[in-house]
């Protein structure tokens, strides 16, 4: 084990300098990072109160040694790094040397440690930063660390923290990352004597995902993977179709390490444009590893904000990471029908079909009504009985069985078995059926044994976008006319500002003075189409994104493509619809519209059969 040094005063001051103990959500992180920097594999953290009047945290790491115990509670005093030039190789969580010492400043804390090679342990109390007891006792391999009263001594603090179920919630969100960030740890989390998490510590991501987040959140999650440039990102993405109205459910964790990062953030949603939904967002669990001397962790004393020497490698390393996982592992959505049995007896147990059969029995007659008709048969009750329930004792085994089921509580089902990583050999697809059209708005279409509505004007659009992508420098129309366009101030600069952006677009203007512009060309498929108002629409959309960089071209296809498409409520011969409805269910690349609206929804022929009664 690596000896523990008081940090010289030159080195120290190049740490950036901070408060680490603001909750109890804070102490629990830093004591649990530094569990897992000593090598724990099980990690139980226990609270009370929220941690205002107890928190535990106990490990089995390799613990600390008797005469480095008082040298771990001085400020500054760590085993991860010795001279400045460790800075840039930081590869632990913990490495400022202040918790310890910050944490026992305000707290009534215990420690029981040992390491291997004692043959007894260590008991430590330490108070208000003063030492209280030093002595051997008997105690496993690890770390065991009671912190009490948190502020006791320092009463102004107190009036800052929050109520005991909010102080609690701040320490579960805590343990949540910490499990996703190091799915080799098994963690438990105990709340006021309930114990509220438990991971396998299996070393799987999905097993870790599935007991954070649960069924929901793991149930919509792509896998994705990608290595570039010496950076490698893992982890799971979910399908375009399930992107929430917020960021809540991002989480990226970098060499282990929960991170905040602008730039893995831009990477994700942009990967996700022309697939998402204008407004939603979408939620993912990526681990990013790069080397340590290409990221800076010493930026900010909660340490969740880093520095790349390059961006753009972490950029393009996460972008094509789950641009690939959507193009391999989404699918199309599909449509449920209501669940309701075709007759209400259908999901009944064999002891609630029982008790309706005898409660509905007539008082004064012993026949029984089958549904809600007058049968045309009438059987006793004693008949129906026995007919449907006898009680042989074959019969009777079976039902005690059924009933013993029925009352036991389910347990937690094992998080499912997914594979890192998968490739799918794709079939030849059935050939596509056009059926007709409803509401004027969607095209009906049958596959193999599926029925597809398909969104005409969604579809129409995202096919458009591909070809403007594809053509758009190559396939412009001079017009015959030039057409000129007004603008606002704002827009005229944006237009005129950018010639290269529309160039590339498909568009030929020039600048006619007077806040005009001058249209000699457009996208081909644009032609007829109103000009004047897709300029503007083109020039507010450089105006809200706040850039006009080459990345932003997709924004000017989506105008061309949106407003060249064939639109709800318009007539359309049945060969065009069919050519739609081809062309989309042909291949996955059309799955939806550049505004990230689905453009096909799939009803199986096994959920029709169902609703008819067909199947079970």
């Amino acid at each position: 084990m690596a000896r523990i040094n008081v940090l010289p005063k030159n080195v120290a001051e190049l740490i950036a300098a901070g408060e680490v103990v603001e909750r109890p959500a804070s102490v629990i992180k830093e004591l649990v990072e530094n569990s897992i920097d000593a090598g724990a594999t099980a990690i139980t953290v226990e609270i009370q109160r929220g941690g205002v009047t107890y928190m535990r945290i106990t490990d089995n790491g390799c613990g600390i040694s008797r005469d480095d115990v008082p040298t771990a509670f001085l400020r500054h005093a760590t085993s991860k790094i010795k001279t400045g030039d460790d800075l840039n190789n930081i590869g632990t969580l913990g490495f400022r040397g202040e918790a310890l010492a910050a944490i026992s400043s305000v707290a009534h804390i215990e420690m029981l440690t040992c390491t291997k090679d004692e043959q007894l342990g260590t008991r430590y109390v330490i108070s208000g930063g003063v030492e209280q007891d030093f002595f051997e006792t008997g105690c496993p391999v690890g770390t065991t660390i009671i912190v009490r009263d948190i502020f006791f001594n320092t009463p102004a603090r107190m009036k800052f923290l929050k109520t005991d179920v909010a102080e609690s919630n701040a320490v579960a969100l805590v343990m949540d990352r910490m499990a996703l960030s190091h799915p080799e740890v098994s963690f438990k989390f105990i709340r006021d004597g309930k114990q509220t998490l438990t991971t396998a510590g299996d070393g799987k991501l999905s097993s870790a995902i599935y007991s954070v987040l649960g069924r929901e959140y793991f149930g919509g999650l792509i896998s994705a993977e990608n290595a570039q440039d010496g950076v490698t990102v893992t982890g799971f993405v979910c399908k375009p179709v399930l992107c929430r109205p917020n960021r809540n459910g991002q989480f990226f964790f970098l060499n282990g390490r929960l991170v905040k990062s602008g730039t893995a953030c831009a990477a994700l949603e942009q990967a996700y444009k022309n697939s998402a939904m204008v407004g939603k967002f979408p939620y993912c669990v990526l681990n990013i590893s790069v080397p340590l001397d290409t990221v800076d962790v010493n930026v900010h004393p909660a340490k969740t904000e880093v520095r790349f020497t390059d961006e753009r490698r972490v950029f393009n390393c996460i972008y094509y990471a789950v641009k690939s996982a959507l193009a391999a592992g989404d699918t199309r959505p599909e449509m449920t029908l209501d669940k309701k049995p075709v007759n209400r007896f259908q999901n009944m147990s064999v002891e609630e079909f029982r008790q309706t059969v005898i409660k509905e029995t007539p008082k004064d007659e012993k026949t029984v009504p089958v549904f809600e008709e007058k049968p045309k048969t009438n059987f006793s009750l004693s008949d129906t009985k026995k007919m449907l329930f006898d009680e042989t004792p074959e019969r009777l085994s079976m039902l005690n069985s059924s009933k013993k089921a029925e009352r036991e509580e389910p347990a937690l089902p094992p998080p499912p078995v997914v594979e890192e990583k998968c490739v799918e050999i794709q079939d030849e697809k059935p050939p596509v059926k056009y059926i007709g059209e409803a509401f004027k708005t969607y095209i009906v279409a049958e596959q193999g044994n599926d029925i597809y509505l398909i969104d005409k004007h969604a579809a129409h659009e995202r096919i458009l976008f591909e070809q403007i992508k594809k053509s758009a420098k190559t396939e412009r129309q001079m017009l015959i006319s030039s057409v000129s366009v007004p603008l606002q101030k704002n827009e005229y600069n944006a237009i005129i500002e950018n010639p290269e952006l529309l160039s590339i677009a498909g568009f030929e203007i020039e600048d006619f003075g007077i806040d005009t512009v001058l249209v000699t060309a457009v996208p081909a498929m644009l032609e007829g189409a109103d000009i004047p108002s897709a300029v503007r629409e083109i020039a507010e959309s450089i105006i809200k994104t706040g850039t006009a960089t080459l990345e932003r071209i997709d924004d000017i296809f989506h105008i061309v493509a949106c407003r060249s498409a064939i639109k709800a409520g318009n007539l359309q011969s049945a060969e065009e619809l069919s050519a739609i409805a081809e062309r989309v269910l042909s291949s996955d690349d059309i799955m939806y519209c550049p505004h990230g609206r689905p453009v096909a929804m799939k009803l199986s022929r096994r959920e029709i059969e169902k609703q008819f009664g067909r199947i079970q």
